[in-house]
């Protein structure tokens, strides 16, 4: 379905008034373009590395808004045109020129599978329920992963640097005679694809959380793709930073190795947490830092005496930073 796009041309300080006029109206899903930059508290809470680049912020902005081909468009124009006379008689506008276009209802629900093929990272082969094993990596460990739209599928740089490591220390644990099973913390777990690997890597249980409630449900899908049960893969919504049941839920000195691929702000917080978490000689892997940003998390691990270093590794501007409970 084809939709009607209708884009206001205004002002930065009247973006707050046009977008509320505009729900006020009953259009919902209201679009703004503009180049005001994100604020210190912002950046915070999003948790945001790289910060796009944007030109200065010029006072101009758009407000847009979209309605199906069928309804009375015409009057709902009138309505808006009305309601932004109304907010000039007490506030700049600007421009106030109303552009149309049409856009298209694509289904972008599906639309990503074009893009998701099976790769590897090193013996491990990730695909796609869709994809076949390709010949010659009959031999890999299969990991099926259909995240949808919510999470990733692997491919990007920090998991697989987390893959690398998961393998790595799964093997020289196995190697050293671990005998009461291998337990793994997964922090932010998203689709589930490091404490899947995980357990098709050796590991016995995983407990794994995430901020996100759709977490859950993507786990589970994943979990049965793959032939795995909930009772090796706990999942828990909630924040292991701050949140007490989380913490409980989790346990003291209980896991062997503990995996965090989130952004560097995050694991710097969750580096004073997690060691209650790790047993002694626990292994700590973590990525998902930009190497603008390796040095704030080495020195964050190296005030913490409960850690001690044992390898960085790179790949592209992403970085690793694994360390070792005393």
């Amino acid at each position: 379905m084809k939709w009607k796009k209708y884009t206001l041309s205004t002002t930065t300080a009247a973006v707050d008034l046009v977008s509320a006029a505009f729900s006020e109206l009953g259009i919902e899903g209201i679009e703004i373009e503009d180049h005001v930059p994100l604020s210190e508290q912002d950046t915070k809470g999003m948790f945001i590395d790289i910060l796009p680049e944007l030109p200065p912020d010029d006072g101009r902005a758009r407000v847009s808004f979209y309605l199906e081909p069928e309804s009375d468009t015409e009057e709902m124009l009138v309505r808006v045109r009305e309601s932004l006379e109304e907010l000039r008689l007490f506030t700049d506008i600007g421009p106030g020129e109303i552009s149309e276009s049409e856009t298209e209802d694509r289904d972008w629900i599906n639309n990503w599978k074009t893009f998701f093929h099976p790769f590897t990272v090193d013996d491990i082969l990730i695909k796609p329920s869709w994809e076949q094993i390709p010949a010659g990596a009959e031999g890999k460990t299969p990991i099926q992963i259909d995240p949808g739209t919510a999470f990733g599928t692997g491919a990007h740089e920090t998991t697989q640097l987390c893959i690398r490591q998961l393998a790595k220390y799964l093997k020289i644990m196995r190697a050293a005679g671990v005998r009461d099973g291998i337990e793994v913390l997964d922090v932010g777990t998203g689709s589930g694809i490091l404490g899947i690997a995980a357990l098709k890597l050796g590991a016995a249980h995983v407990f794994a959380t995430d901020l996100d409630d759709n977490a859950v449900e993507a786990v589970g899908e994943n979990l049965r793709s793959n032939a795995l049960t909930e009772a090796q893969f706990r999942t828990v919504c909630g924040n292991l930073i701050d949140d007490a049941e989380v913490q409980a839920a989790a346990g003291d000195e209980r896991y062997d190795i503990a995996v965090a691929n989130i952004l560097a702000p995050v694991i710097i917080a969750l580096q004073g947490e997690i060691a209650r978490h790790l047993k002694h000689g626990g292994i700590f892997i973590t990525s998902g830092i930009i190497d603008t940003k390796e040095d704030e998390v080495r020195e964050a691990f190296g005030r913490n005496p409960e850690f001690e270093l044992l390898e960085v590794n790179r790949q592209g501007e992403w970085v690793n930073i694994t360390v070792r409970r005393r």
